[in-house]
């Protein structure tokens, strides 16, 4: 990987505000770590960062900080992350990794394809990106910036692996050989209607349902019936019981008393 200069200058202004203040400048703040120094809080002019970034492949760039006032010259460092913001897609904060030009360092490489599938093509294949970066480990020069996999041969249900990967000179590639960085699958549309097919039914699926259906059929006759079973026993009283007198209607029980005969009673009593 080359390296490209890049103008940073000093940062006093910390924390949210002060990165807000930096950004209002027309600056992007960062900050610079490793090889055996204290982090350093810088400030990077915009434009100067997206004309870099614009004119390269991917983000994986490695750098010459030139940092105003300082004793060294320049300074060897990895753009280890970019912060974007995550509407309008403008830079917020950069993170660069310094480095040493003879000490092996392990980054991430995007991984890109070239070709179309055989699978497909003819076959009607789809073509997943099951890893979309891969770990690579070697010096800073012969880092690459992205790496490219002819995928044209691939057939359906065929996959290129991590071990599969042929890196430039000088660079390992990490991580477990027999894991998938690409590969060509059915679509998923057909694989669903062919579990659906393939799925045997149950045996009394369709009986049990109908049985239900059935008992609720039966049932519900047998519920109106024994209410109006329990109706009819409401209507007719039982042995004891009294009914209520309807409107016009005189209480059942002992006979009327003529007004007579009250009188006599009474003339009994005292007479006793």
């Amino acid at each position: 990987m080359k390296s490209v200069s890049l103008n940073v200058y000093p940062r006093s202004r910390t924390r949210r505000a002060g990165a807000r203040s930096v950004r209002q400048a027309g600056r992007i703040p960062a900050v610079v770590y490793g090889w055996q120094r204290q982090p350093q809080n810088l400030e990077i002019v915009a434009k100067d960062l997206e004309n870099l970034i614009l004119h390269s492949v991917s983000e994986n760039l490695l750098v010459d900080l030139s940092v105003k006032d300082d004793a060294r010259a320049k300074r060897l460092a990895l753009v280890q992350e970019v912060q974007h913001h995550p509407l309008s897609g403008k830079v917020l904060h950069v993170d660069f990794h310094e480095v040493a030009e003879d000490e092996k360092v392990t980054v991430l490489v995007p991984v890109e394809t070239t070709g179309e599938a055989v699978g497909v093509k003819t076959g009607g294949g789809v073509l997943e990106h099951v890893m979309f970066r891969v770990k690579a480990r070697a010096l800073p020069k012969d880092l690459p910036e992205v790496i490219t996999l002819d995928v044209s041969h691939l057939e359906m249900n065929k996959a290129i692996h991590l071990g599969e990967i042929k890196p430039p000179p000088g660079v390992e590639i990490l991580g477990d050989k027999n894991l998938s960085v690409v590969a060509v699958a059915a679509p998923r549309a057909e694989e669903e209607v062919a579990a659906v097919e393939e799925a045997p039914l149950a045996a009394g699926d369709v009986e049990m349902i109908k049985e239900k259906k059935e008992e609720e059929g039966e049932e519900a006759p047998a519920r109106a019936g024994e209410k109006a079973v329990k109706g009819a026993e409401k209507a007719v009283p039982k042995a004891g019981e009294r009914t209520a007198p309807k409107a016009g209607e005189k209480a059942p029980g002992k006979a009327a008393e003529k007004p007579g005969e009250k009188k006599a009673e009474r003339s009994a009593e005292k007479k006793k």
